[in-house]
């Protein structure tokens, strides 16, 4: 299984140097460098910057420049376009001193920055780490633009897995609504049972449908019409659906909807858990792929193993898959998804701020058919520490899994503080 192409990255880096030092010198002395960030993605910009959009590299080629990035970095901030003060310095013309004094003086105001000492063309390290700051703060301008939908309140259970409304749209600068799992019905009430449509080929090219009719996968696309009628009615760019309430006064499941929505890249989560919905979009916006919520059903600590379970799964995420009941209640629609073995990454968001996380990378290893559990399981080995972890000091029950190792790249968007911040 290997993980979607990255998004791609561009971001704009700004020359600073002193008029003291020779402009032609300088410029052939440093070619190099600037061949490299162009390589990478960098947009060279000039002049002022405190419209430009993202947020700039100062790429400080001498010392005496001191004065002029900070005047530059604080008139952003005043302008409401703040975030991190990156610098790219390197070994020569005073660049590093120059940096070192500018990052401090802005650490000592309490606000986050980074240098990244570019040793030349070649510095591949150094620009590998330019351009995964650059796709982490993008990916955070992002997800500030999101519009969340929290349909119904989080499922009963969730009891460490539902963070207020208010706490969401503060913490991550989305535009966050609530709606009532009855206007979710009175859309899916406006839809007739359909008979054909494009939904269709996914029964077609299911490997199996143990014990459903075509009727029953029928009423699943009418609840995937009328979610996707909301959706769009809405704008809305992600969800998360208290769905044991179709299931429990329904008889039907949101699984397929669900699934379908999130491969359309709509992030869709279920049991109304609002911390995983927010991860899966974070994570959609970091490597352009959507990821898996499921349950940590089983987890063997001397060997790393854990057992994961769930109902859904996005399809474009497995080879094959079957189409089943809905494991708790034995009605409905529910998704026995086949994943390819390979390099995975588990998430977890959580705390009472939404200000804390875990992770751990590791390895798909095989899918499961337990009779017991949800119809998607697969086992994933994680080194025995992450696995002790999740018993210890557990952040709630919903994982994320996504595939490739992406853990450093998360790390990255999490440590800048709330994101949007820096758009």
């Amino acid at each position: 299984m290997n993980p979607s192409p990255a998004p791609a990255t561009s971001f704009w880096y700004i020359p600073v140097a002193s008029p003291l030092h020779d402009a032609r010198s300088l410029s052939a002395l440093l070619a190099g460098h600037e061949q490299a960030l162009v390589g990478a993605g960098g947009h060279r910009g000039v002049g002022e910057v405190a419209d430009a959009p993202g947020v700039p590299f100062y790429f400080v080629q001498t010392g005496g420049t001191e004065h002029d990035v900070l005047r530059r970095h604080r008139s952003r901030i005043q302008q409401g376009r703040g975030g991190p003060l990156l610098l790219i310095a390197h070994p020569g013309h005073n660049s590093l001193p120059a940096a070192l004094e500018m990052l401090a003086a802005i650490q000592q105001e309490g606000r986050p920055g980074r240098i990244f000492l570019l040793k030349g063309k070649e510095d591949d390290r150094t620009l590998a780490e330019i351009t995964q700051t650059a796709r982490a703060l993008a990916a955070n301008n992002r997800l500030a633009q999101d519009r969340f939908g929290i349909i119904g309140p989080s499922a009963d259970w969730l009891v460490a897995s539902s963070p207020r409304a208010e706490l969401v749209a503060r913490r991550f600068g989305m535009w966050v609504k609530e709606f009532a799992v009855d206007e979710l019905r009175a859309y899916i009430a406006q839809q007739p049972l359909p008979e054909d449509g494009p939904e269709f080929d996914f029964w077609d090219r299911a490997h199996g449908k143990d014990g459903l009719t075509r009727e029953a996968f029928a009423q699943a696309v009418r609840v995937t019409r009328g979610l996707r009628a909301l959706v769009q009615n809405h704008q809305l760019s992600m969800l998360t659906l208290r769905c044991f309430d179709l299931v429990e006064k329904d008889g039907v499941t949101g699984c397929l909807a669900l699934a379908l929505l999130a491969d359309a890249g709509i992030t869709a989560g279920c049991e109304g858990d609002i911390p995983s919905a927010v991860l899966l979009r974070w994570l959609w916006h970091l490597t352009g792929q959507a990821g898996w919520m499921a349950n940590p059903s089983d987890v063997d600590v001397p060997k790393g193993e854990l057992l994961l379970a769930h109902c859904t799964v996005p399809l474009g995420m497995v080879g094959g898959y079957r189409f089943r009941t809905h494991f708790e209640s034995g009605i409905g629609l529910g998704i026995a998804g086949e994943f390819a073995p390979g390099p995975v990454t588990l998430l977890r968001l959580g705390g009472s701020n939404l200000d804390r996380w875990w992770g751990a990378e590791g390895t798909l290893v095989e899918n499961r058919r337990a009779p017991d559990l949800c119809r998607t399981q697969v086992v994933v080995r994680v080194s025995p520490p992450a696995a002790g972890e999740l018993l210890s000091a557990p952040l709630g029950n919903h994982l994320v899994l996504v595939r490739g190792h992406v853990q450093g790249l998360f790390r990255e968007a999490f440590i800048w503080g709330t994101p949007g911040r820096g758009a």
